[in-house]
């Protein structure tokens, strides 16, 4: 038994770094900022159920309402698309809102739209 929880502690222990990455969001959203360590790193503007993420005051990527889909748009061409908690792309299943919401705390179209500017390289 004393062996068993010595076992388990060890376990906690060495998983101590892995679960803060696994669990804790590396970006928050903060009002229109979202912020890593305290520092902004992008702003979302909003214009009715649209989104416009921003970098530096430039247009980085966009999460534009049509029907029930949410088409993130670079440059004008659409990278993806996000619907009833899933993100798509090219008609294929991509990812989740969930996992999305892993890397970056914020509303759900909002963590969507920069994990997919994320993982098309646009951030």
């Amino acid at each position: 038994m004393k062996r068993m929880m010595i076992a388990a502690a060890a376990l906690l222990v060495s998983m101590g770094p892995m679960s803060k990455t696994a669990f804790a969001s590396d970006y928050k959203c903060q009002g229109d900022r979202v912020e890593k360590s305290g520092s902004t790193k992008y702003t979302v503007r909003s214009s009715g159920s649209d989104i416009t993420i921003e970098k530096g005051g430039s247009t980085v990527g966009k999460a534009v309402h049509r029907g029930s889909k949410y088409y993130v748009e670079v440059s004008g061409s659409t990278v993806a698309t996000i619907e009833n908690g899933k993100i798509e792309k090219s008609g294929s299943s991509w990812s989740t809102v969930n996992e999305a919401q892993r890397t970056y705390d914020c509303t759900d179209i909002v963590a969507a739209t920069l994990w997919v500017l994320d993982k098309a390289g646009k951030l």
